[in-house]
């Protein structure tokens, strides 16, 4: 018998038909895989799995039995437990204050529980940390350990493998196995195919909102399942263009930076230069530094006057410039967090290119040129496959992975002589992936000086001439892609490289 079987269900918003008519089963014991690219489908048929959203049409039944599922309190109720793409936490409470919002217990035992979870799987964070303070991989960490503390007989996991190193994917993987064997049913949302290939027993396609197929996904190759998910051929890979780089763009020099919330990590002699036509990457497990990293680049945190040449664009020195006066000189930011940092979710896509292009003649004598504002979002929406209805169409009412591609797309747009990307393909599917992936390195091939934060290893392995890891507030050595292992990557995360050392 199935744990979870829906029939026929449906839900629209408006003109847009999420989800049609949608069959699943889920059996018990099972590591099912849900596959689809960004708009597919996937994130609203979760949500009505979960009661945040109610269907239009169709049935869903629980072990057999019929239900409507009105609320995530009634499905938490039924042993249903969910980890959001959007997270869904109170910002000014600590970690350990919002899992007592749903799990029930004593801030000591909870504190404890949360302690022993996070070193069992990999996904280490501090009960007492305020998640205002927290990085969006911190987050998530949360998520997890709070559905994994509700004892849930089907567990729905979205990206769960995004915000970890390689060494603890390995552990993660380990423990879902072993729920699975203790009868726990897990629905595995993931564009990382291998990951699929290698965790779930079978797997349920999506595209445009319905089911176009049920396989198990251990028979077929990466590849395969890549053209059924997107109905297509995969395009390949740019390759590089060799040429030398060119003159320095960005550089720190011996940067140390203590913040004033207690929670972040302070910057210790972070050093590094990027030049003109190449791409240099951060890598790092989540909460190490980068978002502090990142506010100091872009200019959101400003240095001390005196401290101005600790930060240099394009030859000048900046660190005492805000964000304008950076983005003025030829320099372009693509934030971790897509919601209310990169876009303003209750605002169109075309007022959202305001943020940013408005210098590109969107806006003249102090008044907007709409018509200009349009065909600027339409261009950007053609060319990046933004899936919407239109350059009208709220950014809040996006897919994460559809806003991701709209704020990379508006930002490359801009022209930049100095690209900061951070997370650039974060929950995004893996055609969406390489097509960002392309983007980049088409830009670099141009010239242009790109930065990239990720916490995907592959990725800048895929994109990178160089990468540099960050951890505990400090880089590491520069690392020559064509010289470095994965392996070797992975040990300066999580400190063994520096431990080695005599």
């Amino acid at each position: 018998m199935s744990l979870l079987s829906l029939r026929g269900l449906s839900k629209s918003y408006g003109t847009v038909r999420a989800n049609r008519g949608i069959d699943l089963d889920v059996a018990e014991g099972s590591i099912h895989a849900i596959l689809g690219e960004n708009g597919a489908g996937k994130s609203t048929l979760m949500k009505l799995i979960y009661g945040v959203e109610s269907p239009d049409e169709g049935e869903i039944f629980w072990q057999g039995d019929k239900v409507s599922l009105s609320s995530p309190a009634e499905a938490r109720s039924r042993g249903i437990g969910m980890v959001f793409q959007h997270f869904s936490l109170f910002e000014t409470l600590t970690v350990v204050e919002n899992i007592s919002l749903i799990v029930p217990g004593r801030k000591a035992e909870l504190t404890s529980r949360i302690r022993e979870l996070g070193r069992d799987y990999g996904l280490e964070v501090d009960p007492a940390a305020h998640v205002h303070a927290l990085s969006v991989g911190e987050r998530q960490r949360v998520e997890i350990i709070r559905c994994l503390m509700t004892d849930p007989k089907l567990l729905i996991l979205d990206e769960p493998t995004s915000v970890l190193p390689p060494q603890s994917v390995e552990k993660l993987f380990e423990t879902l196995l072993k729920l699975r064997d203790r009868g726990v049913s897990i629905l595995f949302i993931s564009h990382k195919l291998e990951e699929i290939r290698s965790i779930c027993d079978h797997a349920t396609i999506l595209r445009d909102g319905a089911v176009t197929g049920n396989v198990d996904p251990r028979e077929h190759d990466a590849h395969d399942l890549a053209q059924m998910m997107i109905g297509r051929d995969m395009p390949a890979p740019r390759p590089f263009e060799a040429r030398a780089p060119g003159p320095v763009m960005l550089e720190l020099a011996g940067l140390d930076c203590r913040p004033d919330d207690p929670f972040q990590i302070s910057l210790k002699s972070v050093s590094l230069q990027l030049h003109a036509g190449e791409i240099l990457g951060i890598a790092g497990v989540s909460g190490n530094g980068q978002g502090e990293l990142a506010r100091l680049i872009s200019g959101e945190t400003r240095r001390h006057p005196e401290a101005r040449a600790e930060v240099m664009m394009m030859g000048q020195p900046v660190g005492h410039l805000g964000a304008a006066a950076r983005r003025k000189l030829g320099f372009a930011f693509v934030p971790e967090e897509r919601l209310g940092r990169g876009a303003v979710p209750e605002m169109s896509l075309a007022d959202n290119t305001l943020l940013t292009a408005h210098r590109l003649g969107l806006v003249k004598r102090g008044l907007i040129d709409r018509r200009a504002e349009e065909a600027f979002t339409a261009r950007c929406i053609a060319d990046y496959d933004v899936r919407t209805p239109g350059p009208q169409a709220e950014a809040g009412a996006l897919s994460g992975g559809n806003l991701q591609k709209f704020i990379v797309g508006r930002e490359i747009e801009l022209g930049p002589r100095l690209l900061f990307v951070a997370q650039p393909t974060w929950g995004v599917d893996i055609g969406a992936a390489t097509a960002i992936r392309r983007k980049l390195v088409d830009l670099r091939n141009a010239g242009t000086a790109v930065l990239v934060i990720s916490e995907e290893i592959e990725e800048l392995f895929e994109i990178c001439d160089r990468i540099q890891v960050i951890r505990e507030g400090r880089l590491s050595p520069s690392l020559d892609v064509s010289e470095t292992r994965v392996e070797d990557v992975g040990r300066y995360m999580i400190g063994a490289e520096e431990r080695a050392r005599p």
